[in-house]
């Protein structure tokens, strides 16, 4: 079986620090061992403490997230705050962890490619903002009713519910951001959209946009990031065979690659 370094050294390989923002943190987060072989490999949005727990209860040896587990730093590991208490957690119970967040959201076949690729876009090209080519834009297969395609995301991304801000009657060219996209909206609308569909938007820029002819709809930060485990279990299968792949929070699906 590959071990932690391995596993990071092919990631860092097919998904390049060139492609993460500058503000961003993500990488080799921590790393006990790293010639430790790894045969469970747990996928969580976020490492929370329940993640943690959950990891020790199925003995994954790494757990890859999307968002970084340490984003802001850490002025002292003594448990006196949750990042450092769930490193030294992670630490002593000799689990690696590794964060692939906006390299992710860019990449070929990364989280924004997945989406696309849910709700059939034909002739994707992507886009950004600030000069990022993160979000991607295509055309539905038909063009369908507004209220329609709210009901569509919802069955496509397992969300309870959306928010919508209607710009138009119909949705055909289709924006798609996962997270956090309100520093898209004025890209998308330069390309051409009609509607735009990401996680989580500011009230008054959904309402802006609306009045300037673009129709917003918000799944939920997590419901539009919830499938990026998928690049993982294919990239990994691909170059290193089998493992047992977890996804968090079910917890009762495993993924034999």
């Amino acid at each position: 079986m590959p071990t932690v370094s391995e596993i990071y050294q092919y990631l860092n390989t097919i998904l390049p620090t060139s492609l993460s923002c500058d503000w961003d943190n993500d990488g080799l987060m921590v790393c006990p061992n790293p010639n430790k072989e790894v045969r469970t490999i747990l996928f969580a949005l976020d490492i929370t403490p329940a993640v943690v727990n959950f990891a020790k209860s199925v003995d994954a040896e790494l757990i890859i997230s999307h968002h970084p587990l340490i984003f802001r730093g850490i002025k002292r590991m003594d448990g006196s705050d949750g990042t450092s208490r769930k490193v030294m957690d992670l630490i002593q119970n000799h689990i690696a962890a590794m964060s692939f967040h906006t390299r992710l959201d860019a990449a070929d076949g990364g989280i924004n490619d997945i989406l696309a690729d849910r709700f059939g876009l034909c002739n994707i090209e992507k886009f950004g903002a600030e000069g990022d080519d993160s979000a991607r834009i295509g055309t539905l297969p038909e063009p369908m009713k507004f209220e329609d395609f709210c009901d569509l995301v919802k069955i496509k991304l397992d969300a309870p519910n959306v928010c919508g801000a209607k710009g138009n009657d119909m949705v055909s060219r289709l924006a798609i951001l996962g997270g956090s996209g309100k520093d898209y909206i004025s890209a998308a609308q330069n390309m051409g959209a009609d509607t735009f569909l990401t996680g989580e938007v500011n009230y008054n820029y959904l309402l802006d946009a609306a009045e300037n002819g673009l129709s917003v709809v918000t799944a939920g930060h997590y419901h539009t990031e919830a499938p990026f485990f998928m690049y993982f279990i294919k990239a990994l299968s691909e170059k290193f065979g089998k493992f047992c792949f977890v996804n968090f929070p079910k917890g009762c699906e495993f993924y034999y690659g």
